[in-house]
């Protein structure tokens, strides 16, 4: 049956889909936010009505503004102190990304950013596993298959990033599957880092990198040529090398490296506008991007401060570019085939899960 047909909302919602690129301390429900803030103590909400607190997240990050954004993480980091609130975020991140029907998720925390009260890196990584093994089985009683799986970050501003890169070797058959590092691109180029990366390629462990999202083109130059990144963490502004002026699209030096390579782009459309990185999503470098055949990929980022969902992010691309259900098919063979476990676990989501499925979704439309 053939995809070639722009999908339905319900087709959309249907379609399975894999992530990528989604915080795990930005995908909070503000019901749990206000609970645990109850629980422990803690004043400094804005509100402690679920739909007001989800309100305000989202405005405040509405500002275009990295810095900003980055700001709202101050409540959901208060409230991943304890071990059983990690356990329970994680687990509710991995149903919600289950009821979105997302089958294969990476799901990205700063293990550094929970440890205020005490609690040792290995508590906190171990928490969050513990945390998505609950949530995939909760999910399985519920009729959703998905496998959620870690990325450990480090601070781009802190200097942990060697210790974060051995705990990513040392739970790397435990839930753990890549590394990461974070926080503002600007001032913090990868190669401070550099200590960091060099361990892991000695370890045969893959990263990604946030590259390209508020820095331009010189920040996803070091992630891939002095780090070595495997993926790029936005990567966005990539655009920055592809000449548009004329009649078609000339690709510049790093562009051309870039697609020749199949470095995958963990692509972010909403949370992209709210920082500043593209400023409409008809207008998100996203389009043509896909168009030219980059490894794209669509992610959410931060669920709770953009307010979204993959539903959401496909329905977006699909209205501002009459993408079909063979391009969300793309990206998310694109996704699976871009992720850090291994080859045949990823081959075997692709052919028993995700083409039969759109195979179906085919065959209700003919």
């Amino acid at each position: 049956m053939s995809l070639d047909f722009i999908p339905s909302a319900d087709q959309i919602k249907r379609a399975p889909k894999a992530l990528l690129h989604d915080h795990l301390d930005g995908g909070l429900r503000p019901e749990t936010i206000i609970e645990i803030a109850e629980d422990i103590g803690y004043t400094g909400l804005p509100s402690h009505d679920p739909g007001k607190l989800a309100t305000w997240f989202r405005e405040a990050c509405d500002s275009g503004s990295l810095i900003r954004y980055l700001e709202t993480f101050e409540h959901t980091i208060a409230v991943m102190q304890r071990e059983e609130d990690i356990i329970r975020v994680a687990k509710e991140c991995a149903i919600d990304l289950a009821r979105d029907n997302v089958v294969y998720a990476e799901v990205r925390g700063a293990p550094e950013l929970f440890t205020r009260n005490g609690l040792s890196l290995d508590q906190v990584i171990e928490a969050t596993s513990e945390g998505f093994r609950q949530g995939v089985v909760a999910a399985a009683a519920e009729g959703y298959s998905i496998r959620v799986e870690s990325l450990l970050c480090a601070l781009r501003q802190n200097p942990h990033a060697s210790e974060i890169a051995e705990k990513v070797v040392k739970y790397r058959d435990r839930g753990v599957v890549g590394f990461d590092i974070a926080g503002p691109e600007d001032g913090f180029p990868p190669t401070k880092q550099q200590d960091a990366f060099d361990y892991l390629r000695e370890q045969n462990a893959h990263f990604t990198i946030h590259a390209g999202e508020a820095f331009g083109l010189p920040s996803i130059w070091q992630a891939i040529q002095w780090c070595g990144a495997e993926r790029l963490g936005h990567g966005v502004r990539i655009i920055e090398d592809i000449d548009l002026s004329g009649e078609k699209p000339r690709l510049g030096r790093l562009s051309s490296y870039v697609r020749d390579r199949r470095i995958p782009l963990e692509l972010c459309p909403t949370s992209n506008l709210q920082t500043g990185a593209a400023k409409s999503i008809e207008s998100h470098p996203i389009g043509i991007l896909e168009q030219l055949r980059f490894r794209v990929t669509i992610n959410t980022d931060n669920r709770l401060m953009s307010a979204t969902s993959m539903t959401h992010e496909m329905t977006e691309v699909v209205k501002a570019f009459d993408w079909t259900m063979l391009d969300l098919q793309r990206v998310t063979i694109n996704a699976l085939k871009s992720a850090f476990i291994p080859f045949e676990e990823r081959l075997e989501i692709i052919e028993k899960i995700v083409k039969p499925a759109y195979a179906s979704i085919a065959a209700d439309n003919s």
